[in-house]
């Protein structure tokens, strides 16, 4: 069996939705190894999901100290004891940095997380590469059959809310509407005060510490109720001739400007 095996993740058109055969494959073969697609990787152990990372999501590390339940101290400690080892997980239960069910949800909430966007459908080939595992070590399989479930439950929860996915990748910008009718829950308001045209869904959850499907949830709702909206790319400037670009006119003769700045004037009045 070869190191590497890439095949093209394309759901089959004459039967129920498959996000990755690929990865069916692995789990039937009971495979270990990491399964690396566009929008993430999933890693494998016996066939099951052990891990996910994406980086449109935060990390598990992002998740535990955003919330409180980990010092950043405590989570470097473990990075540099037990990396090498691939026991990161086991070494924050057993030093006492954090409890073991605190750690599992937070993993199982990561891993979901990731697995939603790295799921998310490409045309691009997959690649998975055998025997790779990661750093973080063991905390709790997931039988991929759960992980595909979970992720297609999320997107149609997602298209129930506000069909328009225009607001997942692209950089969000609050709407005039807001602020102008009942005010928006405390949770949803910072996410609105950090649409700034400029970040994405992705960059929120990060700022915030939060998973990103639950900011997509909040930014969905949000823009079905008119107060975000993406920030979609402008087009370029058709050119007035073939292979000519028609720049604006400018002038350097500065009675011309003053003129010209004058009449801009009194047609405004």
């Amino acid at each position: 069996m070869s190191a590497i095996a890439a095949g093209l993740d394309a759901p089959a058109a004459d039967r129920a939705p498959v996000l990755s055969p690929m990865l069916q494959r692995l789990a039937a073969e009971r495979a270990t190894g990491a399964l690396m697609r566009d929008h993430g990787t999933l890693y494998l152990a016996d066939g099951q999901v052990v891990h996910a990372e994406s980086p449109a999501t935060p990390g598990i590390d992002v998740l535990l100290t955003a919330g409180g339940t980990l010092r950043h101290e405590g989570w470097w400690d473990a990075v540099a004891q037990a990396g090498a080892h691939r026991r990161v997980g086991r070494y924050l239960v057993d030093s006492g940095h954090v409890p073991g069910g605190a750690l599992e949800l937070c993993h199982l909430g990561a891993l979901y997380d990731a697995a939603f966007f790295a799921l998310a459908p490409t045309g691009t080939p997959a690649r998975f590469r055998y025997g790779v595992a990661h750093w973080i070590g063991p905390v709790r399989p997931v039988p991929v059959a759960a992980v595909e479930r979970e992720t297609l439950r999320r997107r149609e929860f997602l298209d129930r809310i506000w069909p328009d996915a225009a607001c997942d990748g692209a950089p969000l910008l609050r709407t005039a509407a807001y602020g102008s009718d009942a005010p928006a829950p405390a949770r949803q308001s910072r996410i609105l005060e950090l649409a700034d045209g400029f970040r994405t869904a992705s960059d929120i959850a990060r700022e915030l510490g939060r998973s990103a499907f639950h900011v997509l949830v909040d930014l969905r709702r949000l823009a079905a109720a008119g107060l975000v909206e993406a920030v979609r790319a402008q087009p370029l400037p058709a050119a007035s001739t073939p292979g000519r670009i028609t720049l604006p006119e400018v002038t350097a003769d500065p009675d011309i400007a003053l003129l010209r700045r004058l009449r801009d004037a009194l047609e405004a009045l």
